[in-house]
């Protein structure tokens, strides 16, 4: 992972192995510090999705996020204690990584509006007007991939 700890590892998986490990942060992040029903975070997708998850060196999740089937990147997560080191960036990029191998010309995300700056950095495009999505304010945001991103 560059710019990163030797010592983070990132895997991609399907959610019958991505579940266990996922699950406890994206409700920490999303139920816990930004009040999203739990309902509402969890839903049928992920069963479809591949999901990016990152462990630090003794085993703890510290990230995550997913791409559903149609090329669509959401519900990344990144540890309080871990913001602003690298990690989203990691996450992002690696599931950026997992659409273009997978034959896809290009990625979606809502973005909550306070990201958008994050999600620009790694070439994604806002479009359309504000959003609100489980009570957050979100842009949607586009990037085109080349055959070979």
């Amino acid at each position: 992972m560059k710019g990163l700890q030797d010592d983070l590892r990132i895997d991609l998986m399907d959610w019958c192995e991505a579940a266990p490990l996922a699950t406890p942060l994206r409700h920490r992040v999303f139920v816990v510090e930004q009040g999203v029903p739990p309902e509402l975070e969890m839903d049928a997708l992920d069963s479809s999705c591949r999901h990016a998850v990152v462990r630090n060196a003794a085993g703890d999740v510290i990230a995550t996020g997913r791409l559903l089937p149609d090329g669509h990147i959401g519900r990344m997560a990144v540890a309080a204690a871990w913001r602003k080191r690298g990690v989203g960036g990691v996450v992002l990029e690696a599931l950026v990584a997992e659409a273009a191998a997978r034959g896809m010309g290009e990625v979606v995300l809502n973005a909550q509006v306070h990201a958008e700056p994050f999600y620009r950095r790694h070439g994604f495009a806002a479009e359309g007007e504000i959003f609100m999505e489980a009570g957050i304010a979100h842009r949607a945001m586009r990037r085109p991939l080349s055959a070979r991103a």
